[in-house]
């Protein structure tokens, strides 16, 4: 971290700091978003099957991406600590353990793609037809899962320098060729031939993969702090617990999400394959909320590491009420569209008179959820920031699987599906409040002890 970058992180106004350090990570998430859903948007006129098949992989995708986000969070919150510290030394060992542990993810997925895919989607459905289509589409997706990892690293590592910047660039290229990609290879234009949901795949892991070689490029060529040398790395027990003791609670509560996707799809495909596709539907247009506010997050946890670090409490204080703020703008902003235009955006999606009925209440209870989580969201990122992974793992457990699905299958019995939506309020209103309980004690036994 260059003597500018420390400067501001030190001294810079609040609002203006955290908004240069949140808004390209926050246009790339949305970004990303935007291209989650054309993804979808392109495989749902392939018909209702095709779209179930792509919602029954989807927590595998959920899974490689929340241990790539894991892994870099880790590194990220390990670095900015070193850099307030003024350890570059033990910031250079973390980055070349850092590309490590992304090759050693990378062979976890690959040799899951092989042994573990048919397995997985044969939990789901009997369906021959769907059987097919979802293990195409999930062997892909696994293979080109090091894309992924090594892509998330990199920014993460980016971001804990100061350099927003880079990160957005490289999102928005890769996003854009993935739209470009997904009408022609699904539907075969151009003289391609027409691969379906497996065009879907192929067009995401490409985009990944340019997007990887593209981020690496840049961090080879304008990097003047980090030395690689990956093939002198000793791994270090204090850096490796470091980096693990944010990493994996981080992992494990990003991880939480696709355990629920597989709970949800679960007891969902008892009413209908409907269902299940509208919670497909569902979980992509809600990352419209909730990606600018992990931007929002990624731009925010650099600043309040180094503070922290540096033990220039108040200003880390600061930055998070700053945090709570914006993000309370975004995610009402999010609420008043579910409610005032549900019937729209699902028609986005080719919907069927079966879906509206479903999505319409589905999506007007669901968004519901995202007040509470202002809390459960930002509160958690201080957490990470100091390197208490362990309290953001616990709210993130009680949002994601502690009450969400317990809930979701009792109520189930009771209210059909309603109750499945109300699950979700009651989950991140209790984490909202464990979080802020989590929040005060940290505050009186470490900020100000």
């Amino acid at each position: 971290m260059d003597i500018r970058s420390e400067d501001k992180m030190r001294n810079k106004e609040m609002l203006p700091l955290l908004l240069s350090m949140a808004f390209p990570p926050m246009i790339s998430m949305m970004i990303q978003s935007l291209y989650n859903i054309v993804d979808s948007i392109f495989v749902a006129k392939l018909g209702e099957e095709a779209l179930t098949a792509v919602s029954l992989a989807f927590p595998i995708q959920i899974l490689i991406i929340s241990i790539a986000v894991g892994l870099g969070i880790g590194i990220n919150s390990y670095l900015s600590r070193c850099f307030g510290r003024k350890r570059f030394d033990l910031a250079n060992d973390a980055v070349n353990h850092g590309f490590w542990f992304a090759f050693i993810a990378s062979v976890g997925f690959l040799i899951f793609a092989f042994f573990g895919s048919r397995w997985f989607i044969s939990l789901f459905t009997e369906d021959a037809h769907l059987y097919v289509q979802g293990v195409g589409y999930l062997q892909i997706v696994l293979i080109g899962s090091f894309s992924c990892i090594f892509y998330i690293l990199v920014e993460k590592i980016f971001q804990a320098s100061g350099n927003m910047l880079i990160p957005m660039i490289v999102q928005i290229i890769g996003a854009l060729l993935n739209i470009i990609l997904d009408p022609i290879l699904i539907f075969g234009l151009f003289s391609f031939p027409a691969l379906g949901v497996k065009g879907a795949a192929i067009a995401t892991i490409f985009s990944q993969f340019i997007a990887m070689c593209i981020i690496i490029i840049f961090f080879l060529k304008t990097n003047k702090m980090f030395q690689l040398s990956l093939h002198k790395v000793k791994f270090q027990k204090e850096i490796t617990l470091q980096v693990i003791k944010v990493a994996m609670p981080a992992t494990m509560l990003n991880a939480l999400g696709s355990l629920l996707v597989m709970g949800l799809n679960a007891i969902l495909i008892q009413f209908s394959n409907t269902a299940v596709s509208f919670y497909g539907i569902y979980y992509k247009l809600q990352t419209f909320v909730y990606m600018p506010v992990s931007g929002l997050i990624q731009g925010a946890m650099p600043i309040m590491g180094y503070n922290y670090g540096a033990k220039n409490y108040d200003r880390l204080i600061l930055c998070l009420k700053t945090s709570i703020k914006i993000t309370a703008i975004i995610v009402m902003s999010g609420v008043a569209i579910f409610m005032i235009f549900p019937q729209q955006l699902l028609s986005l999606f080719d919907g069927s008179d079966a879906m509206l009925k479903i999505g319409i209440t589905g999506l007007r209870c669901l968004c519901i959820s995202f007040i509470p989580a202002i809390l459960g969201c930002i509160i958690p990122t201080l957490f990470q920031a100091m390197g208490y992974g362990g309290y953001a793992f616990i709210v993130f457990l009680i949002r994601q699987l502690l009450i969400t699905l317990p809930c979701s299958y009792i109520l189930s019995k009771s209210l059909g599906l309603l109750g499945v939506w109300v699950s979700f309020v009651l989950a991140e209103s209790v984490a909202a409040i464990i979080a802020f309980l989590f929040y005060k004690k940290i505050k009186k036994n470490d900020l100000f002890s």
